[in-house]
């Protein structure tokens, strides 16, 4: 009865003794997450966060036995993802045992790589391009891969915070988004498009028209570029912008010009525009107050209605034209729409590009308006494919946020998001250490560029800019693929064809 009782006690002590060594290291591990900088889930959530990464890890051994391979996830798979957080991380991208992309899906694009590419010595950086040739101040635009349009108010402070020091360090520009231009995109130094929305905010008079006192202030800031005139964007053509009243804080509402603690509904249209006329009009307005070049952001919704756009340019002179055209495409992202527009509405941008590629060089206008392509574009091969089909620029808002250890959680609209990204509860916000993210920002900036020019050297060109249609074969649902050009002719000068 005496030894079993001394087991027993020596069990307990056991016990005990255990327990506290795992309280201990919970302790411990509670520390390190809380105040590690890179990880903004541990951050938020130590040690339970941590679940997060082992579960990432261990679904590369045990993915044969479960449904959700690496690209079947919506709106953007795990191989997307993972591409993008090793950029940001500065990690080599380099995978093994073979891809994962099933490029016999009909509409996969497969670049065309050349006999002979030029050697290393013998291939160039892409040159900085000019935007806006009649505007005072044109814009020698360095990098062709840029941040799009996301609002001080659907993100947080240290998000734009980081986002702007991350753009500076790599060398891109940085678009506002409607919100409004907030000191924390002007902390880093970049380039900045400042993006005038419906609302008008940050540049609105009393009754919500154009403040041209206000707007001369913003254009005085010379780290800000460019304007852009949002008429519509992918997730939500033909509705504004949504800003719960929960994000509208003090200082959100000061920048924009709204009321306090009420949700911001911006109008469907600006108000005075309402037709092409008015449209050229506003630019012209603009570029003349500002002395900077202007251009337009819009979901294309049909040829007809662009070939009354260029018609109209032509008939007014080229210097009537936005000096650059966001092309956003239907299946764009958004903090809060409607799930009908989001799903139904809009050309993407896979239709939208070549379409108004060919219609501006038709009409003449290929040195005079940039396009910009914008819309589900993260990976260097969708960068490399907008390029190809002629655009300018790339933008990429998803991507960015990506870099930012975004992780897909799609909590945007209800100011809950777990990596302190698109939300105001200072708590969440904690874990979104500037510092650290900024430099994701840039990794993942000179990573794409890095790669894309990777592809045009491999298609047999020196620089991003020069791949043609001619560069990519486009797969059929026979199994075969077609060269691009054959399926969608550019437009040629030469024959007017």
């Amino acid at each position: 009865m005496g030894l079993a009782m001394k087991a027993l006690e020596w069990m307990a002590l056991a016990f005990v003794f255990g327990l506290g060594l795992l309280v201990f290291a919970a302790l411990v591990l509670f520390l390190i997450d809380r105040f590690q900088t890179s990880d903004a889930i541990r951050r938020n959530y130590p040690v339970i966060g941590r679940f997060r990464h082992l579960f990432t890890t261990l679904g590369e051994f045990f993915r044969q036995y479960f449904f959700a391979m690496d690209r079947e996830e919506l709106p953007f798979n795990r191989a997307q993802r993972d591409w993008v957080y090793r950029a940001g991380e500065g990690q080599g991208n380099t995978v093994a045992f073979g891809s994962t992309r099933n490029q016999s899906i009909p509409g996969t694009p497969i670049f065309v790589n050349a006999p002979f590419p030029p050697l290393d010595d013998q291939y160039a950086r892409t040159e900085p391009l000019l935007i806006g040739p009649t505007a005072a101040k044109p814009f020698l635009a360095p990098s062709f891969f840029n941040i799009s349009g996301m609002s001080y108010g659907a993100l947080s402070k240290p998000a734009v915070r980081a986002l702007s020091r991350g753009a500076k360090e790599a060398g891109v520009w940085m678009n506002t988004g409607e919100g409004g231009l907030s000191p924390y995109h002007l902390e880093g130094g970049c380039d900045i498009v400042f993006q005038i929305g419906t609302a008008k905010y940050g540049v609105r008079d009393a009754e919500g028209g154009l403040s041209e006192e206000k707007l001369r202030e913003i254009a005085a800031h010379e780290t800000v570029r460019m304007f852009e005139l949002k008429l519509s964007q992918g997730a939500k053509p033909g509705k504004g912008g949504i800003l719960p009243a929960e994000k509208v804080t003090p200082e959100i509402a000061r920048i924009r010009g709204i009321p306090e603690g009420k949700a911001s509904l911006s109008p469907n249209r600006h108000l005075e525009i309402g037709d092409f006329e008015d449209l050229l009009d506003m630019i012209d307005r603009v570029r003349g107050i500002t002395g900077k070049p202007v251009g337009i952001k819009t979901v294309v919704s049909s040829r007809e209605v662009m070939v009354e756009l260029f018609e109209t340019i032509v008939r007014r002179g080229p210097d009537s034209a936005p000096d650059f055209i966001t092309i956003d495409g239907g299946e764009g992202g958004t903090g809060a729409a409607p799930m009908p527009l989001i799903d139904l509405v809009g050309m993407s941008v896979r239709e939208a590009l070549p379409l108004v590629t060919d219609l501006r060089d038709e009409y003449g206008l290929k040195e005079r308006i940039r396009l910009i392509s914008s819309g589900k574009l993260v990976n260097p091969s969708d960068v490399a494919w907008a390029l190809a089909m002629g655009a300018d620029f790339v933008t990429s808002a998803r991507g960015y946020m990506f870099a930012l250890g975004c992780i897909q959680a799609q909590k945007c609209n209800r100011n809950t998001c777990p990596t302190g990204i698109t939300t105001h509860n200072p708590r969440l916000q904690r874990g979104l250490v500037v510092e650290h993210k900024y430099l994701r920002v840039a990794n993942y900036a000179r990573g794409i560029i890095n790669e894309v020019e990777t592809i045009a050297h491999s298609v047999g060109v020196p620089e991003p800019r020069q791949m043609r249609r001619r560069h990519m074969r486009i797969m059929q649902s026979d199994g075969r693929s077609i060269p691009m050009n054959e399926i969608l002719p550019s437009y040629n000068p030469v024959t007017g064809s």
